[in-house]
């Protein structure tokens, strides 16, 4: 310190010269102390800054320029590594303060403005924090000079600085004009210096994001676009859908017409949807896009036949069958095929054959997920077409169940499942025929066939005398045009919603199909029937079980969009009964769901809080609630990381209904995605001695490992088959399970989130939610009449597959990689995409966190992301190597 103090002393010039002998001598010894430290070029080059310093304070202005000239040289070229402050920085330490006084004594002129510039670089060490001294001098210096000439790190710098100094501004109500004007420049600089992300920050705090369009290129905008969209996850609204309109718009610009159509359904609108798609100018690229708006169930009009087979997923059925052919899995199974009860150790040399009803219906539900779009099995679809005998050794409302196993079976494929199904339309026993309505709106689930046979064949028995017929008329509706927002279907269902001398299960189950088909549009007609019809009806109708599939359409409409479901919120908090809180919850977790909202998360958690009584209050809502945390984390990594952290401490302090709950929210959080550490925790959750919370542990199992054929998963069930052999409820749940797991024979997925897990796919989530909704009460529907509710799963199944087409749509097989999808958002370079992969020839199975890449350069892929369908154009720069 007192060394530092005497520095200071040297360089007041204001102190008389008697001072200045008698601090030369200590100076002296100081001076050969460092002298001794440093090489002969930098005492040269410290003796000349220190002549340059000397010639500033001289009074002769004609000395000042070159002075100047000779420090700002000095500065520039100086290289510096990362780790030490740049020589010439480090030596004119000392004389910063006298500097700046020099430079509010000077008086205007073009002199002043180059030191004002040297100054602004000097405080980028040597200023006091949060004082933004670079910023100023920046201000104060000749504007027309480069600022990327000072180097990078002072622009970086100065860049902080910016972000400070705009948010102390908009505090103050201050001018930022000057800011983002001089944001603009730095951000070209950033640009061209593979500092993409540092642009993007940039614009981002001084709010001009749109700004960054004129400056992007084909050079940055595949890093700059790659940053924005990692970013949006992590974004408040509104900055996050900010962020997909710049991408998209850059996209846009760079003719990458498939990618910004990406993001225009991650935006969820319509018209820019419809902007991207019919813009295109390129037929196949065109082919390509009506593949991606297929995935998602949007459905454009367009002239062109071709492009409407694409777009209606008309031949998902055949391109199915390609993949299953190509993995040589066609052959049917049978139940006995996935139980491998050989295997299970317990000895029940008489139990196994037991041909109850109950066996026979979970082997129903098994042999058409097993079989799902198959077309073939061995329990329904026998070679003698008289012989129907499966459906008779189920009973009553089991016969519903396995004639729609039909529909099932036959998935995607219009003309067989109906030829198959039609004989029992025609039946006298009501179930049957009510499995015959559902079957033919589980068939026709997310293909669009331009004769509407759903719509043809279900409206009219919406008013037949049966109740179940008419149930089934009105779920099968809500399966075969979910997502398509038909304007037919709500005419027709209505009525039903609102008519209070229907009973209870009729209206909801109405309004839960209507919330499947306009899921995520925010209709408004919908949603004031359904609001109107929960104030009309009475108290003791509103208790009815039932009721929570109101609160559920309720809640789809306002899928994913955000704060446009505030409106209905105000409303619900009108109605004094429980169900006015449940649909609360559900409509604003719907609202939110994938978006990673943080506070949205906090408020869930805190409705699981409370420990309420259950004989004064309803506490149905918490269970809700605690599913609301999965739906709203699921979107983002980070986020689901922590709400399986917070899943475990409410298993261990929540009330029954949340410990019941958890278990079916870790299935929404990784549908198909079998994790060690989760299938542990399941695992443990299925030896549960609250029976609730085992059942709801082994459906989540089936969830969690659905369609993954995952063998530690299956070794699990088989033991908890043998665990729970006299316990038939429990076995039933465990054999249905059983069946999701090898759903497809493992060539299907459940997950919502598709291209990349970036986009997410509102029908999945709303077949997802009706089914887990329909175990937070399985005693009535799942275990009661209405097992069928399983099938709502159907609109969340969709192929694992990545199969390649030619321009022709005709199969073309390529090489492609299959590996582990690596992050690299920000990162330097090319990094690689994919770790530990195996090379394949397509069709191949992608699972969960699996991505592809093409393995030789003789094809360009049309797709953004190798998944599912993608066509392949002919490389005309690609040279075969020489084949010795």
């Amino acid at each position: 310190m007192a060394s530092e103090k005497k520095e200071e002393k040297t360089t007041q010039p204001t102190e008389t010269k008697v001072e200045e002998k008698k601090n030369e001598k200590k100076d002296k010894n100081d001076k050969k102390e460092e002298d001794e430290d440093l090489s002969e070029e930098d005492q040269q080059l410290k003796n000349e800054l220190e002549l340059m310093v000397e010639r500033l304070r001289d009074p002769k202005t004609a000395l000042h320029r070159p002075a100047l000239e000779h420090l700002r040289t000095a500065i520039r070229t100086s290289t510096s590594s990362m780790t030490s402050v740049p020589k010439p920085l480090k030596f004119l330490s000392k004389y910063y303060p006298l500097l700046k006084k020099l430079h509010e004594s000077w008086p205007e002129s073009a002199d002043k403005k180059l030191f004002a510039d040297i100054l602004s670089v000097l405080s980028m060490t040597y200023a006091e924090e949060g004082q933004c001294e670079a910023l100023r001098y920046r201000f104060l210096g000749s504007t027309d000079e480069d600022i990327g000439s000072w180097g990078h790190e002072y622009v970086r710098h100065l860049s902080g600085e910016i972000m400070q100094e705009y948010q102390t501004r908009l505090e103050n109500d201050q001018s930022t004009e000057e800011l983002i004007a001089l944001a603009l420049k730095i951000v070209p600089f950033f640009l061209k210096h593979n500092a993409e992300a540092d642009a993007v920050d940039l614009l981002l705090e001084v709010e001009s994001i749109d700004q960054l369009i004129k400056f992007v290129d084909k050079d940055t905008y595949e890093r700059v676009c790659l940053y924005m969209t990692g970013c949006v996850n992590l974004l408040a609204p509104p900055d996050d859908l900010d962020f997909l309109k710049t991408a998209r718009t850059i996209y846009r610009q760079q003719e990458k017409y498939a990618q910004a159509l990406n993001l225009s359904i991650r935006v969820g609108d319509m018209d820019m949807i419809k902007e991207d798609f019919e813009q295109c100018p390129d037929p196949l690229l065109k082919k390509q896009m009506a593949f991606q708006l297929a995935r998602q169930q949007i459905y454009i009009e367009t002239e062109d036949a071709d492009l409407n087979a694409c777009i209606n997923n008309t031949n998902l059925s055949r391109y199915f069958h390609s993949l299953a052919r190509e993995l040589d899995v066609m052959e049917p199974k049978v139940p006995e095929d996935i139980y491998k009860s050989h295997l299970e150790n317990h000895r029940t040399a008489f139990g196994s054959n037991i041909d109850s009803a109950r066996n026979n219906l979970s082997s129903t539900f098994v042999n058409a997920f097993v079989n799902a779009a198959f077309c073939k099995d061995k329990l329904m679809v026998t070679e003698d077409d008289n012989d129907s005998s499966w459906i008779y050794k189920t009973k009553e409302h089991g016969m519903t169940s396995a004639t729609a196993s039909l529909g099932l079976i036959c998935l995607w494929d219009i003309e067989t499942g109906l030829s198959l199904i039609d004989k029992y339309m025609y039946s006298t026993d009501d179930h049957i025929k009510a499995g015959a309505l559902l079957g033919i709106g589980i068939l026709n689930s997310g293909v669009r066939e331009e004769s509407d046979p759903a719509l043809a064949l279900l409206s009219e028995h919406l008013e037949s005398n049966s109740l179940a017929v008419k149930q089934a008329a009105i779920f099968g509706l809500g399966l075969a045009y979910a997502g398509s927002a038909r304007e037919e279907v709500s005419e027709l269902l209505l009525s039903i919603v609102s008519d209070t001398n229907l009973s209870m299960e009729l209206s909801s189950l109405a309004a839960l199909s209507l919330g499947l088909v306009f899921v995520g549009s925010c209709e408004g007609e919908i949603t004031s029937t359904i609001l109107q019809t929960m104030m009309e009806r009475e108290e003791n109708e509103l208790k009815d079980t039932w009721s929570r599939f109101m609160a559920l359409g309720l809640g789809l409409l306002y899928l994913g969009k955000q704060d446009a479901s505030e409106a209905t919120l105000e409303t619900l908090k009108a109605i004094q009964h429980p169900l006015g809180k449940e649909a609360e919850v559900l409509v604003e977790a719907l609202s939110y769901a994938g978006t990673g909202n943080v506070l949205k998360v906090q408020k869930m958690l805190h409705m699981c809080n409370d420990h309420l009584d259950k004989e004064k209050e309803d506490d149905t809502f918490q269970g809700f609630a605690t599913l609301g945390v999965a739906l709203i984390a699921m979107g983002e990594e980070v986020g689901s990381e922590m709400s399986l952290r917070t899943f475990n401490h409410l298993m261990h302090y929540g009330e029954p209904v949340i410990r019941k709950t958890v278990p079916l929210a870790y299935g929404l959080l990784c549908a198909s995605n079998p994790q060690v550490s989760i299938l542990d925790t399941l695992s443990k959750y299925s030896h549960d001695n609250d029976s609730e919370v085992a059942i709801s542990a082994i459906f989540a199992m089936g969830l969690v490992g659905a369609g993954t054929n995952n063998a530690r998963l299956a070794q699990m069930l088989r033991q908890l088959a043998s665990f729970y052999h006299k316990d038939a409820s429990s076995l039933f749940m465990v054999r249905i399970a059983q069946g999701l797991l090898h759903m497809a024979k493992g060539t299907m997925t459940l997950n919502p989130f598709h291209t990349d897990r970036t986009i997410m796919s509102p029908v999945a989530i709303a077949g997802l939610m009706t089914s887990i909704i329909a175990f937070t009460d399985h005693k009535s529907f799942i275990f009661g009449k209405y097992h069928y509710m399983l099938y709502s799963l159907v609109t969340a199944m969709y192929p694992r597959f990545l199969i390649t087409f030619d321009e022709n749509v005709e199969s073309l097989p390529a090489t492609v990689r299959v590996g582990q999808a690596v992050d690299v958002v920000g990162q330097a370079g090319r990094p690689k995409t994919i770790t530990g992969f195996q090379t394949h020839s397509t069709p191949v199975l992608l699972a969960h966190s699996e991505r592809a890449e093409l393995a030789t350069e003789e094809y360009i892929p049309l797709a953004p992301v190798l998944e599912g369908i993608v066509l392949l154009r002919k490389n005309p720069d690609y040279m075969e190597e020489d084949k010795e």
